[in-house]
């Protein structure tokens, strides 16, 4: 029983030390402002990354929609910064690092720039990640516009058509007009076209009649009226 409080002595040793390793290889992402939530468009927006190894430095990527990978820059325990192209300034983005915070500012906040920020930092040639942090525009949400159900138009459109003049009163008027107007044409129409056809039937018969006289007188043999018809001569 005497080895116990040593045994637990070593346990607690090895608890702070893991404890420790843990926490200085331990990195966090996060924006510079605790209130804010979502950037704005053109905004100056400033993020860090707490890193917790003195002895490396502290890159900045951004993972974009589509899952693919951008370098921003490389910023070093001493404060110097590195941008794609082995530039040591950029025209959007800025570093610097103030103790164990290695920051990162984007100067004018633009659609291009939405993405998930990472730090990454290179230990003993093992990569540490960082908890990501979002940056997207505040998602606006329009109400869709209320259409009628496709059971309430097929009713409207049923009712509009077998009953049309229950609808409007001065539907039925109109229709009574109309059909006074229809029968103003038509009727002179339909008139003059009995007309023509007992005209049409008259001149038949006319015809018929005339054409029986005609028939009955005889005509004379020879062809001539008033002559007797001669015999016919014998020869002998």
């Amino acid at each position: 029983m005497a080895g116990c409080p040593a045994l637990l002595l070593l346990l607690s040793l090895g608890l702070c030390c893991t404890g420790a390793y843990g926490q200085r290889n331990s990195m966090m992402a996060k924006f510079l402002n605790r209130n804010l939530n979502h950037p704005q468009e053109g905004q100056r927006l400033e993020l860090e990354c707490l890193h917790y190894d003195r002895d490396s430095g502290v890159s900045w990527i951004r993972q974009d929609r589509g899952g693919t990978l951008h370098f921003i820059v490389y910023i070093s325990t001493l404060s110097r910064t590195t941008f794609i192209g082995n530039e040591r300034t950029s025209s959007q983005f800025e570093g610097s690092k103030q103790g164990n915070s290695y920051r990162l500012v984007v100067k004018n906040f633009r659609a291009q720039d939405q993405g998930t920020y990472f730090c990454v930092s290179n230990i003993n040639q093992v990569l540490h990640f960082s908890s990501g942090q979002a940056a997207f525009f505040p998602v606006t949400t329009t109400a869709a516009p209320t259409t009628p159900s496709a059971t309430t138009q097929s009713s409207h459109i049923t009712k509009k058509d077998i009953c049309p003049q229950s609808l409007d009163p001065g539907t039925s008027i109109e229709n009574m007009l109309s059909f006074y107007c229809e029968i103003f044409i038509w009727a002179p129409l339909a008139g003059v076209c009995l007309l023509l056809l007992v005209a049409l039937i008259i001149t038949i018969t006319l015809c018929q009649k005339t054409r029986r006289r005609r028939c009955r007188c005889k005509r004379p043999p020879n062809g001539k009226p008033g002559t007797k018809p001669t015999m016919p001569t014998r020869h002998v």
